[in-house]
This record gives C-alpha cells, sequence and structure tokens, in this order.
C-alpha cells in the first residue's frame, strides 16, 4: 500500500500489531492483535484510543465566515457560540447528502472549523470552493495541519483529565484550547461511539506523543472494525451505508439538523420536495436466528421486498445480529415482525427502537 496516505501513528500501529488496511485511500488499522470483541468491550467498559487523523479539516476566517456556512449547512449554525460544536451536512443542489460533518466556532461570525469523513475531504474541498465565492470568507483546507486521536468509554474523561487538565470541565458538543506538555491541543467532547469522551486536536508531529500518553493512562488501541460495530449500537450513521449524494436524508435520521426556519441555504426548496416525499425510514432490526444481516440485503415484508440492510453486524454487547434498514413507512411498525434475505435464505427479524444499546 505504497500509494495509500498515512497517518502520524502509521509507524506506532506497524510496530505494535495493527492489521491494516486501505480505508478511503489511508492505510487503517482495522483491528490489534486482541481483535474486534476484545477491542469493542474494552470500549464499552473502560477507554479505547482511536486514530483519526485521516479526517479532513478546512478552516473559514473571515468577515462572511458564518454566512458562508449559513448558506452551505441546513443547520441553525448562527446559534453557535464560541467553544460550541454541532453535527450538520451539507446538503448537494438536488439535497443530497455531499457529507455530514461536524462544525467548530472558534470566533463567532469570523472563525469556523468543519471536520469531514476522510473519504469525502477532497470532495468537501471542490464543494465548497464552488459554491463560497459569493462570500467574503478564506477556505483554508487545513487536512495535513492536524493529528487527531479520540478516546471513548467510561473512563476516557479521567485518563485524559489526569494528561489535559481541566478537560473534564468541558460539556458535551463543547471545545476548547488547552495546555498539553509545551504546546497546546484543541480538545472537543464529541465521539463517534455512543460513549462518552473526547476528540483530541493535536500537532502531527505531536500525535504519537499523546497516543503513548494515554495509553499509559491505561486506554487501549481500537481498530475500523470495532469503531463500526460501537457506533452501529449506537445507531449513529456511517456515510456510504446509510449516507449518500442521492440519498433523501429525511429518510436518513437526518430531519433533525435541518431548520427551516432558515431564510436561505443550499437546496432548501428541494429539501422542503424531499421532506413531503420521504416514503421510508431508517430503523433497527435484530435478526432471530445466528445469521449477519449486511448492507444491501434485501428486507421483506411477507413476500414484498421493502428495503434495504444498510449496516449490520454481531452485536458484540448483545451477543445478537443486529442492522439498521431503510424500508417502507408502513412496514416500520414497532415490533414489527419482518424477514430478511439472507443469501438464499429469508432469515425471521423484528423492527426494534433505537439506539439498541439504550445506555449510550
Amino acid at each position: 500500500m505504497s500509494d495509500a496516505k498515512k497517518t502520524p501513528l502509521h509507524k506506532w500501529h506497524n510496530e505494535n500489531g495493527g492489521k491494516m488496511v486501505n480505508y478511503a485511500g489511508w492505510d487503517m488499522p482495522v483491528q490489534y492483535q486482541k481483535g474486534l470483541v476484545s477491542e469493542h468491550e474494552f470500549t464499552r467498559k473502560k477507554a479505547s484510543l482511536f486514530d483519526v487523523s485521516h479526517m479532513g479539516e478546512f478552516r473559514f476566517v473571515g468577515s462572511e465566515a458564518l454566512k458562508a456556512l449559513y448558506f452551505l449547512s441546513p443547520s441553525n449554525v448562527e446559534k453557535l457560540e464560541e467553544g460550541e460544536s454541532c453535527y450538520s451536512f451539507f446538503p448537494n443542489e438536488q439535497g443530497g447528502v455531499v457529507d455530514d460533518l461536524l462544525i467548530y466556532c472558534f470566533k463567532k461570525q469570523k472563525d469556523y472549523l468543519i471536520c469531514v469523513n476522510a473519504s469525502n475531504a477532497e470532495k468537501i474541498g471542490e464543494h465548497i470552493k464552488k459554491h463560497s465565492t459569493d462570500f467574503d470568507v478564506q477556505i483554508v483546507n487545513e487536512c495535513e495541519m492536524w493529528g487527531q486521536v479520540a478516546i471513548q468509554g467510561p473512563e476516557a474523561i479521567k485518563m485524559t483529565t489526569e494528561l489535559i487538565s481541566g478537560v473534564d470541565k468541558l460539556e458535551r458538543f463543547h471545545f476548547g484550547s488547552f495546555d498539553y506538555k509545551d504546546s497546546s491541543v484543541i480538545v472537543a467532547r464529541t465521539g463517534y461511539t455512543g460513549e462518552d469522551g473526547f476528540e483530541i486536536f493535536v500537532s502531527p508531529d505531536q500525535t504519537e506523543e499523546l497516543w503513548k500518553d494515554l495509553l499509559a493512562k491505561g486506554a487501549e488501541p481500537c481498530g475500523l472494525a470495532a469503531r463500526d460495530t460501537l457506533r452501529l449500537e449506537a445507531a449513529l450513521n456511517l456515510y456510504g451505508n446509510e449516507l449518500s449524494e442521492d440519498c433523501n436524508p429525511f429518510e436518513r435520521r437526518m430531519a433533525w439538523t435541518v431548520d427551516f426556519k432558515k431564510l436561505n441555504f443550499m437546496a432548501k426548496d428541494r429539501l422542503v420536495e424531499l421532506k413531503e416525499k420521504a416514503s421510508r425510514k431508517l430503523v433497527g432490526l435484530k435478526v432471530l436466528e445466528r445469521a449477519i444481516p449486511r448492507a444491501g440485503y434485501e428486507v421483506l415484508d411477507g413476500d414484498e421486498v421493502v428495503g434495504l440492510v444498510t449496516s449490520g453486524t454481531m452485536s458484540p454487547s448483545l451477543s445478537e445480529p443486529i442492522a439498521m434498514v431503510w424500508i417502507d413507512k408502513k412496514s416500520a411498525e414497532s415490533d414489527k415482525k419482518l424477514k430478511v434475505q439472507i443469501r438464499k435464505k429469508q432469515v425471521e427479524a423484528q423492527i426494534t427502537p433505537l439506539p439498541f444499546l439504550k445506555n449510550v
């Protein structure tokens, strides 16, 4: 994978048992020697570290930085105060999802950072450039300026506070600049596992040092495989599975991010239409047999195909197969029995509330 991009932790992963795979053009650890289940359970019980340095970052700076974001995002970003962040997405002209992302307010009106998926960083850069020309804003691609480490789990706050004083005072979806040894890092109380914890933006040349310091506090490394099972138990969308350029966001648990009270934003009229046309929804499904529902498998109500699996796995926490499925609203009633076509067999399944784990 010589042509794959490498994070500042690439050497550490290779030297410490990381099984590397190509993910969105990056050479990333899918798991370590203890395996997926061990990593997943350690996150739920204690705290794990995730290398998320492959994520993309773009800075919006200038007198109309907020105006540009106000147009690009359907969320009420104008309400963000300094030190606050929110989850949102950027729609395309048809109302589909270019990417889902986090928006951080550094200085109200004038200075914001967005964090985007690694697979969409180049596309987002082009999208921003195309649709921000009418605003007095400087867009800075900061993708190579940051390493990023996430620590998630019940003990994540304690471990991080022992290393970076004061971070325990942060509320959820708040962030700030904190002293770390002889430099500073940006710490945000966000994450992608359903657990409490932080995402820490650090300079690339200090990323490995931070990683090792957090390991010394008792955290353990976690790869992409467990990251996926953790986020699925928490019913968090994954771009490329639940979200895409041609999806209807109102059928994909994204309605809460759209504020139609805003005067004008990208594809507003189209999003109004999509909301009215939404005929399917994203719901949880538990498979009642020992068979794993994979993305793309058909879901049936009687003999009728009513939808598709968007994500599925064997839940390490529940010890049963689970899936998020995109199905017709008429078939999405609570506790309704359905079937999933798994290879040549139709397997019994049941609608279940999301998230799958009630304590996350």
